[in-house]
This record gives structure tokens, sequence and C-alpha cells, in this order.
């Protein structure tokens, strides 16, 4: 049986994952930061872990609880928006957004890393296009744009590190998703979202390791 990891799946994305997963017939292993919500992954036959991302003893000790674990795929999911003006954030602002979008990232993948490296498998983060320098025309935002473009970093260097070990490491945009963050304006539902980030990892080659991709394969400038 294979084995699924994500990081943040108490609601949007990364539940609906969890449940696709598990569907599947994947075993699955999966993190949020309350007791409810842990409690309604395991009831969807996921094996819960509390996990508060912004804090670094509690990501030593799901490292301690993932020791020795062969992952066939891991998702980082767990994000914050943040303010959505341009101007200049507070200092508790740019800490939580932060903390939560790349310091987390920082200190989750070096963990998680070795373990998808043994399987040969593959590694995502959620990012989003507005990390996205390339094709960036708005500053919308910016607090939230800085730090989905830094995660997209952590991202690039943790394929350098661990793609020659066999990971293959990947960061996606879900697409604008029908999500607490996405709102329900969105184009895709989070099912949708999730069935075409699922279907492009499973597809992904060790060629494409370091790759920023659109949840349906589409490659995004940097």
């Amino acid at each position: 049986m294979s084995t699924v990891l994500i990081i943040g799946a108490s609601r949007g994305i990364g539940h609906e994952l969890a449940r696709q997963y598990r569907a599947d017939g994947w075993r699955v292993i999966a993190t949020a930061r309350k007791t409810p919500d842990c409690d309604a992954l395991r009831a969807l036959g996921a094996q819960a872990h509390q996990v508060d991302v912004t804090n670094a003893e509690s990501i030593g000790g799901l490292g301690w609880k993932l020791d020795d674990e062969k992952i066939d795929a891991a998702w980082l999911v767990a994000g914050v928006y943040g303010p959505d003006h341009a101007g200049f954030p507070t200092e508790r602002e740019f800490d939580d957004v932060m903390h939560t979008n790349v310091l987390a990232a920082m200190r989750i993948l070096p963990i998680v890393a070795p373990l998808v490296a043994a399987t040969r498998g593959r590694l995502a983060v959620i990012s989003s296009r507005m990390g996205s320098i390339g094709t960036r025309k708005s500053s919308e935002a910016s607090l939230y744009r800085a730090s989905k473009a830094a995660l997209n970093s952590v991202l690039a260097d943790a394929a350098l590190t661990w793609g020659p070990q066999g990971a293959t490491c990947l960061t996606f945009h879900p697409g604008w998703v029908q999500t607490d963050m996405g709102g329900p304006g969105a184009t895709l539902t989070v099912q949708q979202s999730a069935t075409g980030l699922r279907a492009t990892l499973a597809a992904a080659t060790q060629a494409q390791n370091g790759a920023f991709l659109n949840y349906d394969g589409t490659p995004i400038p940097w």
C-alpha cells in the first residue's frame, strides 16, 4: 500500500487530498492544528497528528513520529493569506504569514524529503501563481506574494538537495479554488483542484524536479 503525507489537511485542498487518496486505497498520514480536525481526518480513515506548523517543537514531534516511515508522496498544504493591502505590513502580519508560509517549509522539508527520497517518491508544496515574478501584473496582497515567492525558493533548494537522492520536488499553483481563501466565486471546486494536483504529481518525472506547475501540469514562470 502506498503512503501519502499531507501537512495541513484540516479543510479545503488538504482535506480533499486526504479524502481522495483514502478513497483510492492509499494509507494517509495527515496533520491538522486542532483536535476536532484531527478527529475528522481519522473518520476518513487517515492517521492524524496534531501539528502547529509555526511551532518548532510541534514540527520536531512530527519528525519523531515519522521516524522510519517511507513516504511515496508528500504535500505541504498549510498556508495563510494575510492582509489584502499592498502597503507596509505590521510586524505581526509579517511574522504570521512568513512563519506559516516560509519558515514552516524550511523546517518541515528537511524532515520529510529524505523519507520521500527513500521511495524515489514525489514531494510537493502548494504555492500560488501570485508568487511568480515573471507573470506579475499586480501588487495586491504583496506580503502573500512575497511569501509564496520565498516558498518557491525553498522548494528549489529542496529539489537541488534531495532530487539527486531520488525525490522529485515540485511547487504547485492549485488554481483559483472555492475555498475560504479563494472565495465562492472561484472557477474550480476543491474536488477539481485536488484531482488535478494528484494526477499531475503522479505523472511527474525526475526530469521535472524543481518545476513550478499549475494544477493541470502547465509550467508557470518563476
